[in-house]
């Protein structure tokens, strides 16, 4: 691509294939066919993404995209990262979102953002942060997902150009590179230009594009020698002769800026652009960029030089007088040098300044004496706060500059690290904390540094977290509260790297040392919690006793003392107390209230009075509190682990309740948030453990093992107690598999580490009754020892199901009369309780029993009622076994109230909670593991079922021109 003469000139060389892709895309976008013809159907957005290496022609390419997007009616948002940028957080998307929102009065911006205000806003910088804990940064971007799909559904069609993507911020580019490939479902032509060798790993998806883009950027290729002499000759004239132009080709490589720059030198020089004067091109092309530039600009005078520098420290959109303090120059000496470089075309604008090109900004940039370098960055520092800008603009420029011992770089540091923090930005607080550490602190500050720093880098980087806290200990401390602090999220971080035992052995030893009742009631509070979660504790029994009787003198009159009484009511749940027991404490627990998402506080309590309903046969009460504390994650914009436990867990309750098919949808979702945190975390065991389940008792037990082999879900299994305990869902797997003698050994073991903690009740963890099963092979008689002992617990417990489910595996290892009595009794429990896939299955196993005793009659009612009820839980397996053994009593399953046709399969409904999503159809497929063909079979058969109300279906249904449908 080259340009005639100035920055601003639209003359494109050699970029037809470009700008056709372009203009194919905005046709697209605006309904109109390429050739000017009727609107189509439905517009529609793409993902276009220019690479291409430094004056290659990309910034001339997206201003003319720019242009021509805003003269067919489209409105465009348009950013540029920048070198000097790279380490303000949220700097592009600022720049894309901010002048959309900052008119609004605040009124109308709440109005309009909702829910998302608080989260978005302070990243935005459209509002102070709030003072709860910060948004995770899935939160953050689901945020800035709504904002720019909001945006783009209100204002369409839309464009948004980025130029310089490799030097965005990672904050926006992570955002951008997520979102980007979502913009076919929008109104948005999103368009990146970006340097290939510099684009960062985070932004590897503009490396392969969906749609239009034939799964790869358009690469930039340099002019040919006829394109350079069309340029040289419009710059300079016709008369230019041939040796001129082609010399002029084999200087710039056919790099257009390193042209158009050239020809501004010739004209400069007034050079006759002819054969005679081409041996000139090379030293002439050589003061377009490099040492040839900085001499350029030296020979503009000390002044010039100074304010040139200012500018490169101050990066992009800088402003004169900024510059001029940064500089030390006064007004007039500023203007003058200003007037200056825009004649050297080395800067550009008026009211705000940049550089005529990033290689220029750069060249001059590193042509600074490091020395120089240093000292001009902490003089913008001074300046942009002088200015009221604030610490987070001062920060990047404090980065730059050498450790002193200055408080005040220490101050400004710390105000940027706490700011960009709740404005969701981790990684940059963490930053701006290390570098404030290496200053350093004063040292009666440095423990409360430390601190910020290890709570900075809790979600990112544990390790280094403790390692950080550990160390803020080991300062001498006057603060009181702040050692507390540290305490507490020592022993957090400890707990969620898997390391309970030392989380519980840090708490421990604080206990002791501190003087505040108060203080020290939490601290026993949250030994009890790590403790109740730690598989390897050696005094279980006493510790019971002692919550036990710690509890029952609270009265829940704080935050403390209610989730002390909330580990009661779990504790009481391990040990198989009646459950009325622990419900009485978990109902104490919550009368004052008992938030999910309380500053400085886990969510680990508020989930454990919540399980404790639903092991107490109380799902209903369970499912209202797991809403309630979603609705205070999503307030809160923790969309990642936390929303994953969140959905996980419910789908647990829906699966106890025999709801499996929603069980699948809510812990699906799960498991995809787990995956965006991360591979390896807590919520990957929770989910896939869960997952496993509810396959299992689907009747896929291939599908099953299959999640578990790539999930990896096996030995070693984790120190913290999961629910389910793993190592029973494990052995599950196997006797679902055929493989007893394993099974066996791995639910013993599974019993080795829960029976010495008194953790016995099957309703919260039923190896035995697996273990049972698993005996029965080989070891009848031990396997209805094991089972009674189970039913024994179970009756303790006093649920329904716990009791049923017992008798129903009691009935399995029997023999003779006894199992009809055991399997009446256990329908006669599940018929009281809410776990209705337990029902379905003991009123089969009666059926069947009665048909193989010679009572057919009796038979076939529970027969017929364990078909039911299987239909209507999604018991797929269950289904096909009970139609096979009313085929073996001559009987033919009546009509059913849920029929097959009427009720989704599973596939279908996980094809619909996708579409409903957004997902387009290729990533439906490959979620699904199916082409794009199976794909539309099963939406129009959601769609048949469901009606056209079904959101997203109609338009995951629209025929495409690039599908095969």
């Amino acid at each position: 691509m080259g340009q005639r003469g100035a920055r601003g000139s639209r003359t494109l060389f050699e970029r037809e294939h470009e700008l056709a892709a372009v203009d194919e895309a905005l046709a697209e976008l605006t309904g109109l066919r390429a050739d000017g013809g009727e609107r189509s159907d439905r517009p529609r957005g793409a993902l276009l993404a220019f690479a291409g290496r430094a004056g290659i022609g990309k910034t001339s390419l997206l201003a003319e995209t720019r242009r021509r997007a805003a003269a067919q009616g489209c409105m465009v948002l348009s950013a540029r990262g920048g070198d000097q940028e790279q380490r303000v957080a949220f700097h592009v998307a600022r720049q894309l979102l901010q002048p959309q929102l900052a008119a609004f009065p605040e009124s109308d911006l709440r109005a309009s953002l909702g829910s998302w205000y608080d989260i978005v806003g302070p990243a935005l910088g459209l509002c102070a942060p709030t003072g709860g804990a910060p948004p995770d940064q899935q939160g953050l971007r689901d945020g800035l997902d709504w904002v720019l799909t909001h945006l783009a559904v209100r204002h369409a069609p839309m464009v948004l150009a980025l130029d310089d993507a490799h030097w965005a911020d990672p904050e926006s580019l992570g955002w951008l590179a997520a979102f980007a490939p979502r913009s076919e479902q929008l109104p948005l032509l999103v368009v990146v230009a970006y340097r290939p060798e510099e684009l960062p790993d985070h932004a590897e998806s503009f490396r392969g594009l969906p749609g239009r883009a034939g799964g790869r950027p358009i690469d930039l290729e340099p002019l040919s020698a006829g394109a350079v002499a069309r340029l040289v000759r419009e710059a300079l004239g016709g008369h230019a002769d041939d040796a001129f132009c082609r010399e002029c080709w084999a200087v710039t490589a056919g790099n257009p800026f390193e042209t158009v720059e050239l020809m501004a030198k010739v004209r400069d020089r007034g050079l006759t652009p002819t054969e005679t004067g081409a041996h000139l091109l090379r030293d002439l092309a050589a003061a377009v960029k490099g040492s040839g530039l900085i001499a350029r600009l030296e020979r503009l005078g000390t002044s010039t030089v100074r304010f040139a520098w200012a500018c490169a420290v101050l990066g992009t959109e800088i402003h004169p007088l900024l510059a001029a303090a940064v500089a030390g120059l006064g007004h007039e000496e500023a203007a003058d040098a200003a007037d200056a470089l825009r004649g050297a075309r080395i800067l550009t604008g008026e009211d705000r300044l940049e550089f005529v090109h990033p290689l220029i900004a750069t060249a001059v940039y590193r042509a600074i004496p490091p020395g120089v370098r240093v000292a001009l960055h902490g003089q913008a520092a001074w300046s942009v706060v002088n200015d009221g800008q604030g610490a987070s603009a001062a920060a990047r420029h404090l980065l730059e500059t050498h450790p002193e011992g200055d408080t005040w770089v220490v101050q400004q540091l710390r105000a940027a690290a706490e700011e960009t923090l709740r404005a969701g930005a981790p990684d940059a607080a963490r930053t701006y904390l290390a570098r404030a550490l290496r200053e350093p602190p004063p040292d009666e500050d440095r423990a409360a540094v430390l601190y910020e720093l290890g709570s900075a880098s809790l979600l990112t980087e544990p390790a280094t977290t403790v390692n950080h806290l550990r160390a803020a200990l080991a300062e001498p401390i006057a603060d009181p509260g702040l050692r507390h602090k540290i305490v507490y999220r020592l022993g957090q971080v400890l707990a969620h790297s898997d390391r309970l035992t030392e989380a519980s052995d840090t708490l421990a030893r604080e206990v002791p040392v501190t003087e505040d009742a108060r203080v020290r009631l939490r601290m026993v509070a949250e030994q009890f919690m790590w403790n109740a979660f730690r598989a390897d504790e050696p005094d279980h029994p006493s510790r019971s006793r002692r919550l036990s009787r710690l509890a029952d003198r609270l009265a829940g009159r704080d935050l403390t003392e209610r989730y002390i009484i909330g580990l009661r009511a779990w504790d009481g749940v391990l040990r198989g107390e009646p459950a009325h027991v622990a419900l009485q404490h978990a109902e104490r627990a919550l009368a004052s209230g008992l938030g999910w998402a309380e500053p400085d506080r886990g969510f680990e309590v508020p989930v454990l009075v919540a399980l404790a309903f639903m092991y107490a046969d109380r799902p209903g009460r369970a499912e209202e509190l797991f809403a309630a504390g979603i609705a205070d994650f999503e307030r809160q914009g923790w969309r990642g682990a936390h929303l994953s436990f969140g959905y996980t867990l419910l789908a647990y309750v829906r699966y106890r309740r025999g709801r499996l098919a929603e069980a699948e949808d809510f812990v699906r979702a799960g498991l995809r948030l787990a995956e965006r945190v991360g591979p390896g975390t807590p919520a990957h065991w929770y989910a896939v453990g869960i997952l496993i389940e509810v396959l299992l008792a689907r009747g896929r037990t291939s599908e099953a093992a299959q999640i578990a082999d790539d999930y990896r879900f096996g030995e070693p299994f984790p120190a913290a107690v999961v629910f389910p305990d793993a190592q029973t869902v494990h052995g599950e797997l196997l006797l679902a598999r055929g493989r007893a003698k394993d099974a066996a050994a791995e639910l013993a073991a599974a019993g080795r580490r829960l029976e010495p903690r008194g953790m016995r009740n099957p309703a919260w963890c039923p190896w035995q009754l697996h273990l049972a099963r698993a005996e029965s092979h080989d070891a009848p008689e031990r396997a209805v020892a094991t089972a009674l002992e189970a039913v024994a617990r179970a009756r303790r417990f006093g649920t329904p199901s716990a009791v049923g489910q017992a008798l129903h595996t009691a009935a399995e290892v029997s023999s003779g009369s006894v199992r009809v009595k055991y399997l009446e009794e256990a329908v006669a429990h599940l018929e009281c309780s809410p776990a209705a896939y337990e029902l379905a299955r003991a009123l089969v196993a009666l059926g069947t029993e009665l048909r193989r005793t010679g009572r057919p009659k009796e038979a076939a009612e529970h027969l017929y009622r364990g078909l039911e009820t299987a239909v209507q839980c999604g018991a797929d397996g269950l289904v096909e076994a009970t139609r096979d053994e009313l085929a073996a009593a001559g009987l033919r399953p009546r009509r059913l109230h849920s029929t097959e046709t009427d009720t989704l399969t599973t596939r279908e409904r996980f094809a619909a909670t996708l579409a409903a999503e957004g997902r387009t159809r290729t990533e439906i497929a490959q979620e699904l593991h199916i082409d794009e063909q199976t794909v539309v079979r099963l939406l129009s058969a959601v769609y048949r079922k469901m009606g056209t109300d079904h959101t997203g279906l109609a338009v995951a249904l629209k025929p495409r021109s690039d599908t095969t449908h």
